[in-house]
């Protein structure tokens, strides 16, 4: 294993359904990345295709989106660039499997064409598109293992820890998040549309939004233990800007094995961040130390339903409050 790793993170502001504009800006950042020497680079979910206009399309139009992996004309675009930069570059889009289900799927394409592909566990973007059924880490040429989970995969601490366990030493993260109304007083609340509108005329008020209580600090509230209990790397990306009725407040970030943000974009702009991993810091981190005090023998109980259980379509939005008092046996 290399010492070092460059890697890389952005934020980008997409287009609904407009593939061409949105793959222009993807290369632009591989381009950018290519000049700084990136060896993975991490882009949003659902990046090719946008995303919160989905949920209102019809099923044809959702369909009319979707690519199969094989033959995909948007990562025909991305294939090569990554063979030719030797670098891994990870995308998001709407996925048409072999089984005819649809997908929201991550593509990671590899510097030898190869393609690893994660689909989102706990889906809810529209009712044809399915649910993931696996973990995805995989070796890279760098020495690293790498996992994915895309956006709400990431808020379940069982799904951080099943890829740690599968051995993964970065985790990419993907997502499409900030603005939405949640019912927690200190989760993520509502960027009035209004403020990105006036983002040129008065920049400073959106920045105090994106880095306030309910967005940078609703991410630093999970992110960083996601990375500091499971002694992983995390490249957290994330869109920006107004997503049909919502603005997503961008935050793309690296994180190392100890929880500490190593490099942010700090800006509402379409942005790329860039850092050289200290790999050396994965033995010793923590978190990884601690997985070695586990005792799996206890953990039974992680695997039985409760009987609260929720498809992550209503989960989002349920206000029943799970009751932990069933007795241990």
């Amino acid at each position: 294993m290399k010492k070092n790793l460059r890697v890389a993170t952005v934020q980008f502001w997409h287009r609904a359904s407009d593939k061409e504009y949105n793959l222009a800006q993807i290369e632009a950042f591989i381009y950018q990345a290519a000049r700084q020497e990136v060896k993975i680079l991490a882009f949003p979910e659902m990046c090719i295709t946008g995303y919160w206009h989905v949920p209102n399309l019809a099923d044809d139009e959702v369909m009319a989106l979707a690519e199969k992996i094989d033959g995909s004309p948007s990562l025909a675009r991305i294939i090569p660039l990554a063979k030719k930069y030797q670098m891994a570059i990870a995308v998001g889009l709407i996925e048409l499997g072999e089984d005819g289900q649809l997908y929201n799927s991550y593509a990671v394409c590899m510097p030898d064409a190869t393609v690893h592909v994660h689909r989102k566990l706990h889906a809810f973007e529209h009712p044809t598109i399915a649910r993931g059924d696996r973990y995805t880490v995989f070796d890279t040429p760098w020495g690293v293992r790498v996992g994915v989970l895309i956006c709400w995969d990431n808020n379940l601490v069982e799904n951080a820890r099943a890829t740690a366990l599968l051995g993964a030493d970065i985790l990419l993260a993907p997502h499409q998040t900030g603005g939405t109304n949640s019912r927690s007083p200190y989760g993520m609340k509502v960027i009035p549309a209004t403020l990105w509108e006036n983002r040129e005329s008065d920049p400073q008020a959106l920045e105090a939004a994106f880095q306030g209580e309910h967005a940078r600090g609703w991410l630093m509230r999970w992110l960083p233990a996601r990375a500091h209990d499971n002694g992983l790397f995390i490249l957290f990306s994330n869109g920006v800007g107004l997503d049909h009725d919502e603005v997503r407040s961008g935050n793309a970030m690296i994180l190392d094995p100890y929880g500490r943000v190593v490099k942010e974009t700090g800006s509402f702009e379409d942005k790329m961040v860039s850092a050289d991993l200290d790999l050396s810091l994965l033995a010793m981190s923590t978190g990884r130390r601690w997985i070695h005090g586990r005792r799996p023998e206890l953990y039974g109980l992680l695997c039985e339903t409760q009987g609260y259980e929720r498809d992550s379509r209503s989960a989002r939005f349920s206000t029943d409050i799970p009751v932990f008092d069933k007795p241990v046996e």
